[in-house]
Protein backbone atom coordinates (compact mmCIF):
# COMPACT_ATOMS: atom_id res chain seq x y z
CA UNK A 1 0.00 0.00 0.00
CA UNK A 2 1.59 3.63 -0.68
CA UNK A 3 1.76 5.71 2.38
CA UNK A 4 3.33 8.73 0.41
CA UNK A 5 3.44 10.16 -3.32
CA UNK A 6 5.17 13.43 -3.90
CA UNK A 7 5.01 14.86 -7.76
CA UNK A 8 6.89 16.86 -9.46
CA UNK A 9 8.20 19.10 -6.32
CA UNK A 10 9.89 22.37 -6.83
CA UNK A 11 10.86 25.04 -3.98
CA UNK A 12 12.99 28.00 -3.67
CA UNK A 13 14.33 29.85 -0.79
CA UNK A 14 17.59 32.43 -1.89
CA UNK A 15 18.21 30.19 -4.57
CA UNK A 16 16.27 27.21 -6.33
CA UNK A 17 16.65 24.28 -4.14
CA UNK A 18 15.13 21.39 -6.14
CA UNK A 19 12.83 20.74 -8.96
CA UNK A 20 10.78 17.72 -10.72
CA UNK A 21 11.30 16.26 -7.65
CA UNK A 22 9.05 13.11 -7.23
CA UNK A 23 9.29 10.39 -4.86
CA UNK A 24 6.65 7.03 -3.59
CA UNK A 25 6.63 5.74 -0.12
CA UNK A 26 5.23 2.33 0.53
CA UNK A 27 4.01 0.18 3.69
CA UNK A 28 7.43 -1.36 5.47
CA UNK A 29 9.37 0.38 3.21
CA UNK A 30 12.56 2.82 4.92
CA UNK A 31 13.89 5.60 2.37
CA UNK A 32 17.19 7.49 3.10
CA UNK A 33 17.77 11.31 1.75
CA UNK A 34 21.53 11.90 1.70
CA UNK A 35 23.10 15.34 0.07
CA UNK A 36 25.68 18.45 0.63
CA UNK A 37 24.38 20.76 3.83
CA UNK A 38 22.38 23.33 2.10
CA UNK A 39 21.62 21.05 -0.52
CA UNK A 40 17.55 21.36 0.69
CA UNK A 41 17.36 17.61 2.27
CA UNK A 42 15.56 19.14 5.55
CA UNK A 43 13.26 21.23 3.37
CA UNK A 44 12.37 18.12 1.20
CA UNK A 45 11.57 16.87 4.16
CA UNK A 46 9.21 19.67 5.71
CA UNK A 47 7.43 19.26 2.64
CA UNK A 48 6.72 15.77 2.71
CA UNK A 49 5.60 15.83 6.20
CA UNK A 50 3.43 18.77 5.74
CA UNK A 51 5.55 21.52 7.72
CA UNK A 52 6.13 23.46 4.34
CA UNK A 53 4.02 23.83 0.89
CA UNK A 54 5.74 23.43 -1.80
CA UNK A 55 6.01 26.53 -4.39
CA UNK A 56 5.29 23.77 -7.41
CA UNK A 57 4.20 20.12 -7.02
CA UNK A 58 1.64 17.99 -4.65
CA UNK A 59 2.15 15.55 -2.01
CA UNK A 60 -0.70 12.82 -1.18
CA UNK A 61 -0.86 10.81 2.16
CA UNK A 62 -2.28 7.61 2.47
CA UNK A 63 -4.54 8.45 -0.76
CA UNK A 64 -5.66 12.05 -0.24
CA UNK A 65 -4.06 15.03 -1.60
CA UNK A 66 -2.62 17.30 1.33
CA UNK A 67 -3.99 20.34 -0.62
CA UNK A 68 -7.75 19.51 -0.73
CA UNK A 69 -7.62 18.38 3.17
CA UNK A 70 -9.25 20.67 5.22
CA UNK A 71 -7.79 21.85 8.59
CA UNK A 72 -9.60 19.58 10.26
CA UNK A 73 -8.41 16.56 8.51
CA UNK A 74 -4.92 17.47 8.16
CA UNK A 75 -4.75 18.26 11.90
CA UNK A 76 -5.85 14.31 12.74
CA UNK A 77 -3.29 13.16 10.17
CA UNK A 78 -0.50 14.91 11.95
CA UNK A 79 -1.77 13.95 15.15
CA UNK A 80 -2.25 10.32 14.33
CA UNK A 81 -0.56 9.56 11.68
CA UNK A 82 2.80 11.55 11.10
CA UNK A 83 5.74 11.29 13.56
CA UNK A 84 8.64 13.49 13.55
CA UNK A 85 12.00 13.31 14.75
CA UNK A 86 14.82 16.16 14.25
CA UNK A 87 18.10 16.39 15.80
CA UNK A 88 16.99 19.11 18.24
CA UNK A 89 14.74 17.18 20.79
CA UNK A 90 11.81 19.57 20.97
CA UNK A 91 10.92 18.42 24.41
CA UNK A 92 8.85 20.53 26.49
CA UNK A 93 11.49 21.40 28.91
CA UNK A 94 9.42 22.08 32.25
CA UNK A 95 8.01 18.69 32.28
CA UNK A 96 9.82 15.12 32.69
CA UNK A 97 10.65 12.73 30.79
CA UNK A 98 7.60 10.65 31.67
CA UNK A 99 5.13 13.52 31.56
CA UNK A 100 6.71 14.21 27.79
CA UNK A 101 5.76 10.56 26.67
CA UNK A 102 2.72 11.05 28.40
CA UNK A 103 1.45 13.96 26.30
CA UNK A 104 1.99 11.93 22.94
CA UNK A 105 -0.54 8.89 24.97
CA UNK A 106 -2.84 11.65 25.56
CA UNK A 107 -3.06 13.07 21.73
CA UNK A 108 -2.56 9.62 19.90
CA UNK A 109 -4.69 7.64 22.75
CA UNK A 110 -1.84 4.75 22.50
CA UNK A 111 -0.41 3.22 25.81
CA UNK A 112 3.20 4.14 26.90
CA UNK A 113 5.35 0.91 26.03
CA UNK A 114 7.51 0.19 29.17
CA UNK A 115 9.45 -2.42 26.42
CA UNK A 116 10.54 0.54 24.32
CA UNK A 117 11.91 2.30 27.49
CA UNK A 118 14.35 -0.45 27.73
CA UNK A 119 15.46 -0.88 24.51
CA UNK A 120 16.22 2.84 24.35
CA UNK A 121 18.08 3.01 27.54
CA UNK A 122 15.78 5.89 29.09
CA UNK A 123 13.79 3.53 31.94
CA UNK A 124 16.23 4.48 34.80
CA UNK A 125 16.11 8.14 34.04
CA UNK A 126 12.83 8.49 33.21
CA UNK A 127 11.32 10.41 35.92
CA UNK A 128 14.03 13.18 35.54
CA UNK A 129 13.33 16.32 34.58
CA UNK A 130 14.08 16.80 30.79
CA UNK A 131 16.58 19.37 31.97
CA UNK A 132 18.79 17.42 33.80
CA UNK A 133 19.04 14.43 31.01
CA UNK A 134 22.30 14.44 28.62
CA UNK A 135 21.74 15.73 25.09
CA UNK A 136 21.47 11.79 24.31
CA UNK A 137 19.23 11.07 26.55
CA UNK A 138 16.82 13.91 25.71
CA UNK A 139 17.05 12.53 21.87
CA UNK A 140 16.07 9.28 23.13
CA UNK A 141 13.29 10.58 25.25
CA UNK A 142 12.31 12.16 21.51
CA UNK A 143 12.47 9.19 19.90
CA UNK A 144 10.25 7.30 22.21
CA UNK A 145 7.88 10.37 22.64
CA UNK A 146 7.25 9.66 18.26
CA UNK A 147 7.31 5.67 18.67
CA UNK A 148 4.52 6.24 21.71
CA UNK A 149 1.90 7.44 19.31
CA UNK A 150 2.35 4.80 16.52
CA UNK A 151 2.77 6.64 13.96
CA UNK A 152 2.13 5.57 9.95
CA UNK A 153 5.02 7.62 8.92
CA UNK A 154 8.41 8.26 10.60
CA UNK A 155 10.12 11.75 9.51
CA UNK A 156 13.34 11.66 11.08
CA UNK A 157 15.93 14.95 9.97
CA UNK A 158 19.84 13.64 11.20
CA UNK A 159 17.80 11.35 14.66
CA UNK A 160 21.26 10.16 15.45
CA UNK A 161 22.69 13.10 15.19
CA UNK A 162 23.40 13.76 19.25
CA UNK A 163 24.29 9.75 19.90
CA UNK A 164 27.41 7.60 19.99
CA UNK A 165 27.83 4.96 17.19
CA UNK A 166 26.48 2.03 19.40
CA UNK A 167 23.13 3.64 20.00
CA UNK A 168 22.70 5.12 17.05
CA UNK A 169 22.90 1.58 15.78
CA UNK A 170 20.11 0.65 18.23
CA UNK A 171 17.89 3.61 17.22
CA UNK A 172 17.51 2.99 13.80
CA UNK A 173 16.96 -0.94 14.46
CA UNK A 174 14.08 -0.06 16.18
CA UNK A 175 13.11 2.35 13.80
CA UNK A 176 13.70 -0.80 11.27
CA UNK A 177 11.56 -2.82 13.60
CA UNK A 178 9.17 -1.06 14.19
CA UNK A 179 8.39 -0.60 10.28
CA UNK A 180 7.85 -3.97 9.62
CA UNK A 181 6.02 -4.86 12.27
CA UNK A 182 3.49 -2.10 12.16
CA UNK A 183 3.31 -1.36 8.51
CA UNK A 184 4.79 1.82 8.46
CA UNK A 185 6.80 3.85 6.76
CA UNK A 186 10.08 6.00 6.82
CA UNK A 187 11.88 8.96 5.43
CA UNK A 188 15.40 9.48 6.62
CA UNK A 189 17.48 12.65 5.99
CA UNK A 190 21.15 11.82 7.54
CA UNK A 191 25.07 12.62 6.36
CA UNK A 192 25.84 9.27 7.41
CA UNK A 193 26.34 7.40 3.78
CA UNK A 194 26.68 4.21 5.97
CA UNK A 195 23.26 4.66 7.53
CA UNK A 196 21.68 5.41 5.21
CA UNK A 197 22.72 2.07 3.30
CA UNK A 198 20.89 0.45 5.74
CA UNK A 199 17.52 1.85 4.50
CA UNK A 200 15.96 -0.23 1.71
CA UNK A 201 16.22 2.52 -0.72
CA UNK A 202 18.64 5.72 -1.19
CA UNK A 203 18.17 8.60 -3.09
CA UNK A 204 20.83 11.80 -3.48
CA UNK A 205 19.64 15.21 -4.08
CA UNK A 206 22.58 17.32 -5.53
CA UNK A 207 21.98 20.07 -8.15
CA UNK A 208 18.35 20.46 -7.71
CA UNK A 209 17.49 17.02 -8.45
CA UNK A 210 16.46 13.74 -6.69
CA UNK A 211 18.56 10.27 -7.94
CA UNK A 212 18.36 7.49 -6.54
CA UNK A 213 21.39 5.56 -5.95
CA UNK A 214 20.25 2.44 -4.11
Amino acid sequence: MNLLSAQNLSHTFEYKLFEDVSLELNREESIAIIGMSGSGKSTLLHILSTLLIPEEGSVSLFGESVSSMNRKRLGEIKRYDLGLVFQSHYLFNGFSAYENLEVAELLSGEKIDNTLLEHLNIKECIDQKVTQLSGGQQQRVSIARVLTKQPRIIFADEPTGNLDKETASQVMKLFFEYCKRSGAGMILVTHDNELAHKCDKVYKLENRQLVKIQ
